[in-house]
């Protein structure tokens, strides 16, 4: 060889050792798909961003060029044949034979001449491969030039990881993420043991460089920046990584070995059809034959996980929902059963009917509210629930949400409560019904979400749900931690559940967040005919039931969150009384302490909740809220305020006996009326002071499968300290698509 062998041993030694990088992102971004959707406790669905697969399987295709055989009496190369059967080992004859160093196969690895002058890491060799097939030495050491090993050990097994997204579901955060809008739910990933994709510049942001001086972390005195300038100047088939650096010492597997081939070839290939084919040298020609030709396996593997890509985009493309919508849903399978060991006294006047036919009513004697008594346990129930959530962008960073409902749940544990109280303790929230009656599919959300700047979002829309920006916990999301009404949210929390308005989300800065929103009552289990104020002309957006609420969430640590959450109510009378199912902070009934009819209330919240991951499996969570409801008669008493508070503590411990699993245990105390008891002709009991014990076990089964055992003690049932302790026990079936 001449002297341009020291810069194809370069070009090559830089890929060895250095991990020159291709970008070769569009490969794997045309399948790439994240997979979410949208119920309750704050589940967030991503942005779609807009993509283009055939610009993307055009720009990752690999083509192999055919390289013309260059006969061995044209070039400088020879075999030595004394060499015994490996491969066949080239040598420049215009170098003294001391610049080519032989390995004998049945001597060990280290018998290859290295200079111990140098570094270890200068000569680099890939320990994740079997019996290396061939060791490049920087052509400026004095012994060995090029050192062949034997090769009689089998390539190295191709491997594809496929890998299935979990769903992320539904709520749980503020900011939209960029997600495909293909329909595919695997994304097929290139394994390797020293890196991913992401650690390699081969990627759709890679940066392409005309000139090594635009590599920060490579210098002229590194011993390998001639062979790098040669790549990046002659051929320029060097990327670096999008902050401008190399990594020269990162190792390769021989799969990036082979993009980066495969990426040079295609520069040759451009300069041999073109008016610069004469700056493509003879010797150049014949390493490249030699590597296409001992690499031909990965490049074959390249080609055809292309080739599946391609046809499976275009089976997408065909059969795809929409270009600009996700369909995302679950069903629940609910077999719930309650039960007591005596008698149980509820406030009603019709104590054996329906709990939602049950009234309230005060014994005209004593002035105190008629209590009755619940007989006969309830039967075990079988129940189902879906939400199907539709989430489109028209942009890539906006989010319309649609959601609809179906079920027919009704929980026996509602048997036992007083009038007001039905969905609240013991009844796992997602035993429920979704519309006004069983089997009905109702719109339980539509909204609309924009961003204003890269820290400001708005969302406007009819029926915005309260759950999805408010008052969440990494234990109390429903999917997954604690089950109940009362231990999901706060009990205090809030009138409008569902609304009609509009709210702010403000990303202050990565521990802070502020969330403020207004909204009209526009509930999709309450008849229009006497709720849902903000579609009623008689009321509108700002009579009838609004709710004004703030919400600051600090974040130490990805590991901690704190919120403070203040909200403004306005609570509209029905009947002349104030009282659930729209009521809250108030649950349960009241009037003007003497049966007499209320006019409209305002009442003033506030809450704080924390969770902790104390440790990967272990952490604590709880809450504490204060409200003050007041309430206005319209007969000649006097205004009053009723005073309550709920707590809540609980433990966690996630991956308990399985990866993914979270068991957690929780202790609640709903509604503790600490003042304005005369007022209630519900809910207030005998004084005594409700609690709820919780014990939610998730497991997974597959990403799609899971099953939720769930057992709630409810202690003070209805706030009457002589009421039996009610048992009820849940389990849930969860399907996730």
């Amino acid at each position: 060889m001449v002297n341009n062998a020291t810069s194809v041993k370069a070009f090559w030694l830089s890929f060895l050792i250095s991990g020159a990088a291709v970008p070769l992102g569009p490969i794997s971004a045309t399948a790439q798909i994240q997979d979410t959707s949208t119920p309750e406790v704050a589940l967030e669905a991503s942005a779609v961003p807009e993509a283009n697969p055939d610009a993307a399987l055009a720009a990752g295709k690999i083509e192999i060029p055919p390289l013309a055989a260059i006969a061995a009496a044209e070039t400088n190369s020879a075999v030595d044949p004394a060499l015994p059967d490996t491969d066949a080992a080239w040598v420049n004859r215009a170098l003294p034979e001391t610049n080519i160093a032989t390995v004998d196969r049945a001597l060990p690895q280290t018998d290859a001449a290295v200079d111990p002058a140098l570094p270890e890491t200068s000569a680099a060799v890939d320990p994740a491969l079997p019996d290396t097939d061939a060791e490049w030495v920087h052509p400026a050491l004095p012994q060995t030039d090029i050192a062949t090993v034997d090769r009689t050990t089998t390539a190295p097994e191709i491997t594809e990881a496929i890998r299935e997204l979990p769903p992320q579901e539904l709520e749980i955060a503020n900011s939209p993420q960029s997600q495909q809008v293909a329909e595919a739910s695997k994304v097929a990933d290139i394994s390797s043991e020293t890196g991913t994709a992401d650690d390699l510049s081969i990627q759709e942001d890679a940066a392409q460089v005309t000139s090594v001086s635009q590599l920060s972390d490579v210098r002229p005195t590194d011993w390998a920046f001639q062979a790098l300038q040669s790549l990046v100047e002659r051929y320029g088939c060097i990327a670096g990584y999008p902050d401008g650096t190399f990594r020269g010492n990162r190792a390769m597997t021989r799969y990036e070995f082979a993009a980066g081939l495969n990426a040079c070839l295609d520069q040759i290939t451009k300069q041999l059809g073109g008016s610069t084919g004469n700056l493509v040298q003879r010797e150049d020609l014949l390493a490249l034959q030699r590597l296409q030709e001992e690499f031909a396996a990965e490049l074959a593997t390249l080609r055809g996980r292309v080739d599946a890509l391609e046809a499976r985009t275009a089976e997408l493309e065909a059969n795809q929902f929409s270009t600009t919508t996700k369909l995302n849903a679950f069903a629940w399978f609910n077999l719930t059963g309650a039960f007591a060991s005596k008698r149980v006294r509820v406030e009603a006047t019709n104590g054996n009917a329906a709990p939602l036919d049950r009234v309230a009513g005060r014994d005209p004697v004593t002035n105190r509210p008629i209590v009755q008594r619940v007989d006969d346990d309830p039967e075990i129930t079988f129940s189902q629930l879906v939400w199907l959530t539709l989430t489109t962008s028209f942009t890539g960073k906006d989010e319309l949400i649609t959601q609809l409902a179906v079920g027919n749940g009704n929980s026996p544990a509602n048997q036992y409560t007083s009038t007001g109280l039905f969905n609240t303790f013991g009844t796992p929230f997602l035993d429920q019904t979704a519309g006004v009656n069983p089997n009905e599919v109702t719109l339980r959300e539509l909204s609309y979400r924009f961003p204003l700047s890269n820290s400001l979002q708005v969302v406007v829309g009819p029926r915005i749900n309260f759950y999805r920006y408010f008052d969440n916990n990494r234990f109390n999301f429903f999917v997954d931690g604690v089950s109940s009404f009362d231990s999901n949210n706060s009990p205090l929390l809030s009138a409008t559940k569902r609304g009609a308005g509009a709210l702010v989300l403000w990303d202050i800065g990565r521990p802070l967040k502020l969330r403020f929103g207004y909204l009209g009552e526009s509930t999709e289990f309450l008849p229009n005919s006497v709720f849902n104020s903000a579609s009623n002309p008689s009321q509108g957006l700002f009579g009838g039931t609004n709710t004004t609420t703030a919400e600051l969430t600090f974040s130490p640590s990805d590991r901690a969150n704190l919120r403070f959450l203040y909200s403004r109510s306005n609570i509209q009378q029905i009947g002349g009384l104030i009282g659930s199912p729209n009521s809250m902070p108030l649950t349960g009934v009241a009037d003007d302490g003497f049966g007499g009819r209320l006019g409209n209330a305002t009442a003033n919240t506030y809450s704080f909740n924390f969770d902790w991951l104390v440790t990967r499996r272990f952490g604590l969570f709880g809450r504490y809220g204060y409200a003050e409801t007041n309430i206005f008669p319209k007969t000649n008493r006097p205004d009053g305020t009723i005073k309550n508070q709920s707590y809540q503590l609980g433990l966690a411990f996630p991956d308990l006996f399985k990866e993914g699993a979270l068991l957690t245990v929780s202790f609640v105390v709903p509604f503790d009326f600490t003042g304005g008891r005369r007022f209630l002709v519900s809910g207030g009991g005998n004084g005594g002071t409700q609690y709820d014990i919780e014990a939610t076990y998730y497991l997974p089964l597959t990403d799609h499968i899971s099953i939720v055992p769930a057992f709630y003690a409810i202690g003070n049932a209805n706030n009457f300290d002589n009421n039996p302790t009610i048992f009820v026990g849940n389990l849930r079936t969860q399907f996730s698509f």
